[in-house]
């Protein structure tokens, strides 16, 4: 091939990123440095899969190198392990693309994440960047790689510093990689031990012995023999297999050190035939947050590995991993064929449902395990709330809320079942924190009455609830939208006696009020209004038509605008009401006015809003104290 012919070795440097994070490889100390091997070996599995990929559209390019498998040397004399594969290799740009940078978005906060790490090695494997791990064992490294296909190999090398460097392979080198890539480490004083046959034996033991492709250790005697089982777990029965081979092959898959918290093994026969093994993580995968929300189940067919892109589940599952062998795909389906093929589209219906079943499972048989993966990846269910309309139901009752009534997440299912008498809708409030909500002036009303409100404090509870929704009959409605009517719901005892003894003075002109404050106010509002909502507090702000509250806010933010309109509603038997009722009758316009602004600007701070001017808001927060203290003699 020859484009990239080069005789002399050339030095670069490393991405800031990955300089950041080899730095912490080489100088942190974590107590699992095993992971190092684990990498290295998936590495090693992942492309020996893309070769086999490859080879389905050109077979020769398995013509030289042997057999599909990993090799682990380990030279006592020299101290160093190898550890090499047969599948699809690098050229000499992709050593300098995949060994040199990490490009994947989230990689500055990766490192953050890291550093801050008590024990950082569990992180490792989750974020794709495994084979930095080597430095933790390693002072030096080098890479000698050839492309299948290729004639020329290639020797990348690093201490891990500020850079590496590339040149072509030697002739001695080259001859021993015929294809694929061998990775030797030259190891530190004090990770010796990897270079022992029981030490190694044991880690893939643990930790990949259910790699598909053979693992062979070459010791003293010169003989390769096989240490791994090299089975497809996920095609074996569930009877021969224990929780610890779940366990194992959860962490080889996942490149994970959690326990997994939900396991689903099972094979579908009739129409279509396939393999199914999934998991639920017990931590959120460090990719949850990415941009693109692509789910992470890999499809196989027939054992052979296809991709990870074909979206087997939809986004708001997209923290399950697992594999998916199918026995009746077309082995030379393409990426973009998986697009629009009916079968992958019946295995993810029909995958989607039996997660989903599991899920209500969970919650039915095991409370406390459900409500750990509920605390974990709730607010990612509940996006389904909004996307998956033939299973919204089935979400919608999974789904764990904070409440008004005590500390635990509530179901709606529980929540029906406390409803207080006359009462026909379920109430919620979204905001920003549990803390700003339950100060929140517009739970009055309903806290007088024992009424219970759900406290939504994800931003995708802005988005699922816009539409409208409804638990068996049952409405759900926004106490920061629309008008109220509570009278029909009794108060409690404790509260009959404020609500009925109105406030000393005469009763105001609502409508007068409210003129004025429309007046004074202008298009800052879309309508003034008395309240339903408020018992104590003088004023509070609701949606108008269109979007909630918090969704008009976020949308707002978003935007870089200013958002739909709010609706002031005034509680009539408030004093600063009054004063303002009397203000006007005695045609005090300034007072009015800045009465009028006080209300408005201290309920939008309130709702966690801050004044328009806030100049002026301290302004007149001061005149107003002015005339009410004593003059001074």
């Amino acid at each position: 091939m020859s484009t990239e012919t080069q005789t002399v070795s050339e030095s670069h440097h490393f991405q800031a990123e990955v300089s950041e994070l080899l730095r912490l490889m080489m100088h942190a100390v974590y107590s699992e440095t095993d992971v190092f091997l684990r990498e290295l070996i998936s590495n090693g599995s992942d492309a020996c899969d893309k070769l086999r990929y490859e080879a389905l559209a050109r077979p020769e390019l398995l013509a030289e190198g042997g057999v599909l498998a990993i090799r682990i040397k380990p030279d006592a004399e020299s101290s160093t392990l190898s550890v090499s594969d047969t599948g699809v290799g690098m050229d000499r740009h992709e050593l300098i693309d995949n060994l040199g940078t990490v490009a994947r978005s989230g990689t500055r906060a990766f490192v953050n994440r890291l550093a801050e790490a008590k024990d950082g090695a569990g992180l490792i494997g989750q974020f794709g960047v495994g084979f930095y791990s080597v430095f933790m064992v390693a002072e030096r490294i080098e890479v000698i790689s050839r492309r299948a296909g290729a004639s020329e190999a290639w020797l990348w090398s690093s201490a891990g510093e500020a850079g590496f460097e590339i040149a072509p392979a030697t002739p001695e080198q080259s001859a021993r990689v015929p294809r694929g890539t061998e990775i030797i480490l030259h190891l530190k004083a004090e990770a010796k031990r990897y270079l022992e046959s029981y030490e190694i034996e044991r880690i893939v033991k643990r930790y990949s012995d259910h790699v598909q492709f053979p693992i062979e250790f070459l010791g003293k005697e010169g003989t390769p023999h096989q240490i791994n089982a090299a089975s497809a777990i996920w095609q074996r029965a569930k009877s021969e297999l224990t929780p610890e081979h779940y366990t194992q092959a959860y962490h080889s898959i996942a490149g994970a050190f959690d326990e997994p918290a939900m396991t689903l093994h099972y094979k579908a026969e009739g129409r279509q035939s396939y393999a199914v093994l999934l998991f639920v993580p017990s931590t959120k995968p460090f990719d949850l947050s990415d941009p693109d929300r692509s789910a992470r189940v890999k499809l196989y067919v027939r054992r052979v590995f296809i991709t990870e892109d074909a979206n087997l589940l939809p986004s708001y599952l997209r923290f399950v991993r697992g594999i998916v062998d199918s026995e009746d795909m077309p082995l030379n389906i393409s990426r973009e064929m998986l697009q629009n093929n009916p079968q992958v589209a019946q295995i993810r219906k029909a995958l989607t449902s039996r997660v989903v079943g599991e899920l209500e499972s969970l919650a039915a048989k095991e409370l406390e395990k459900f409500a750990r993966v509920w605390d974990v990846f709730g607010k990612v269910l509940k996006e389904g709330i909004y996307e998956d309309h033939e299973r919204h139901d089935q979400l919608l009752a999974l789904a764990r809320f904070a409440s008004t009534k005590g500390q635990e997440p509530r179901t709606l299912k529980r929540y029906v079942t406390d409803l207080r008498p006359n009462q026909t809708e379920i109430y919620y409030l979204v905001g920003e924190s549990i803390e700003q909500l339950k100060s929140n002036p517009k739970l009055e009303a309903v806290r007088a009455r024992g009424i219970e409100v759900l406290l939504l404090t994800d931003p995708v509870d802005a988005l699922w609830t816009s539409m409208s929704q409804d638990f068996e009959g049952k409405p759900l409605k926004s106490l920061s939208q629309g008008e109220v009517n509570f009278n029909l719901v009794p108060l409690l005892e404790e509260a009959t006696k404020p609500e009925i003894e109105p406030s000393s003075g005469a009763a105001v002109d609502e409508a007068a009020i409210i003129a004025a404050v429309k007046n004074a106010l202008g298009e800052r509002v879309h309508d003034v209004r008395s309240s339903q909502r408020l018992t104590d507090s003088p004023a509070c702000l609701v949606a108008g038509p269109g979007f909630d509250r918090e969704l008009s806010r976020l949308l707002a933010r978003h935007n870089r605008g200013s958002g739909p309109k709010p609706i002031l509603e005034l509680n009539m038997r408030h004093p600063i009401v009054k004063a303002l009722s009397r203000a006007k009758a005695v045609d005090h316009d300034d007072e009015v006015s800045d009465l009028s602004a006080l209300l408005f600007e201290q309920a939008k701070i309130l709702d966690g809003e801050v004044p328009d001017d806030p100049a002026a808001f301290a302004s007149r927060v001061n005149r107003l104290v002015m005339r009410g203290l004593p003059a001074l003699e």
